[in-house]
């Protein structure tokens, strides 16, 4: 769905609104201007007729015949209470004995479409005929027609008026209201901003108190909300890293059982085996050969012991330390996956400082992800980056492969070992992210903070 922004959004329906407005204040000037040239034809005309007829009596005074009645319309050209009109004298025969118009000359400034809408609409050079009428005998007719032309420029000059200060109006309007409503939705900007650091992890963020009392309510509601998940979200890392040191000790537990008991009683077994291989070799010929098949069995064994106890817990990861115990599973992995996956490590920074806790969650983190990379990648080469990053004090782990695996499948439907990966990283307050490779494969990063307790730790991008 497009997006658009609030800000021009309301600027735009502030504009189609003024322009409704506006065009209704246009229709309304045009019906003023024909109704005031309808009342001035019908007023002049209602003048007129009494001026002739006052005409006819001061002639019948003097003995002039009306028969030969010819009115005098100077009163009425050098009147300047209107304009536009003209006004003709019709005898009862019907022959037009005098005419006279007042008026400006016009001259054409309208465009053709304002001459059409105005012509569809009002139907401009209104008539008006009254009777002249002295001692009840009508003696003729007094005719008052609007001039088109007047009507149509009076109202276009109107019209022209009117848009001006109605476009100055709106563009002060706008422009005033689109500081307004910036200035309004400023705190929406502010919300946003929260709510971006806040999906980035730092729900110790706190929105401040708005003047408004919409926005008052939101931010209440979001520092509410944010102040819940950050609690719920501190409870599950102090569960997870419980788990994950429950989990620690249980390898630990079971490395000691099984390199002390079951890896002493096969090292017994591989001695006897040893031994009953001499003396059927001796005593018994018939029994050597089942001697030695018991033997590959206990050598078999063993070998499945030793990496049963590398893959729970390093022997030497407590004499070696994080950096040995890395360099030496990725040579197990090399050894084992000969002409399939080539991995290779790079160490960057000193590390004998990073706590055992963290030391062992990067040791898993690692472990894991090179399971992944040879199970189901199926890469020609893999490589891990440790580095400790000093301007944010924090350590930033780089697993990348060039083999099938999609970052978007994998984070859509994660496996037991992202999952394990990822309470290890939550635990610690860390951020894992996936990304594709180019041209293929998958990255994960890892960011995880040297002191897991500090508050609003940083990462960089």
């Amino acid at each position: 769905m497009r997006t658009i922004s609030l800000k021009l959004f309301l600027i735009t329906l502030i504009i189609l609104i003024a322009s409704a407005c506006l065009l209704m204040t246009a229709a309304l000037i045009l019906y003023q201007t024909h109704e005031n040239f309808l009342h001035e034809t019908a007023s002049s005309a209602e003048s007129i007729d009494k001026q002739l007829e006052v005409q006819l009596l001061f002639g019948t005074a003097k003995g002039i015949k009306t028969s030969v009645f010819l009115p005098d319309f100077n009163f009425w050209t050098k009147s300047e209470n209107s304009s536009g009109l003209c006004v003709h004298y019709e005898q009862i025969e019907g022959k037009v004995k005098k005419s006279a118009c007042r008026g400006v000359k016009i001259t054409k400034q309208w465009p053709s479409w304002f001459k059409k809408t105005y012509h569809h609409f009002f139907q401009p050079g209104n008539k008006v005929i009254r009777p002249i009428t002295f001692r009840n005998k009508v003696y003729g007719f007094v005719i008052v027609s609007s001039s088109v032309e007047a009507e149509l420029g009076q109202a276009w000059h109107d019209i022209k008026t009117m848009m001006k200060l109605s476009i100055i109006t709106i563009m002060s309007l706008c422009t005033l209201l689109y500081f307004a409503i910036d200035w309004a939705l400023r705190p929406a900007r502010q919300i946003v901003s929260g709510l971006e650091k806040m999906a980035q992890g730092d729900l110790s963020l706190r929105l401040a108190d708005f003047k408004f009392f919409e926005w008052q309510r939101t931010g209440q509601a979001i520092n509410f909300l944010a102040e819940n998940l950050e609690k719920t979200l501190s409870d599950k890392n102090q569960l997870t890293i419980k788990l994950v040191n429950v989990q620690e000790e249980e390898r630990r537990y079971l490395t000691r059982e099984l390199h002390d008991e079951f890896g002493q009683s096969l090292a017994g077994l591989a001695a006897i085996t040893s031994s009953m291989a001499q003396t059927a070799a001796k005593e018994c010929p018939e029994l050597v050969s089942e001697s030695q098949t018991v033997r590959k069995i206990t050598q078999h064994m063993m070998t499945l012991l030793r990496e049963m106890l590398t893959r729970l817990r390093p022997t030497d990861f407590d004499e070696f330390g994080l950096i040995g115990s890395l360099r030496f599973m990725i040579a197990e992995w090399n050894s084992r996956s000969v002409n399939k996956t080539r991995f290779n490590i790079e160490i960057v920074g000193d590390f004998d400082d990073v706590p055992d806790n963290i030391s062992h969650d990067i040791f898993r983190i690692v472990q894991e992800c090179l399971t992944n990379v040879s199970k189901h990648s199926k890469a020609k080469n893999a490589s891990v980056k440790l580095e400790i990053v000093i301007p944010v004090n924090s350590i930033l782990l780089i697993v990348e492969d060039n083999g099938i695996g999609d970052n978007n499948k994998i984070s859509g439907f994660p496996g037991i070992g992202l999952l394990g990966i990822r309470e290890r990283v939550t635990g610690l307050k860390g951020r894992l992210t996936l990304k594709k490779n180019k041209p293929k494969g998958v990255i994960v990063q890892v960011w995880i903070p040297l002191q897991p307790n500090a508050e609003n730790h940083k990462f960089y991008d």
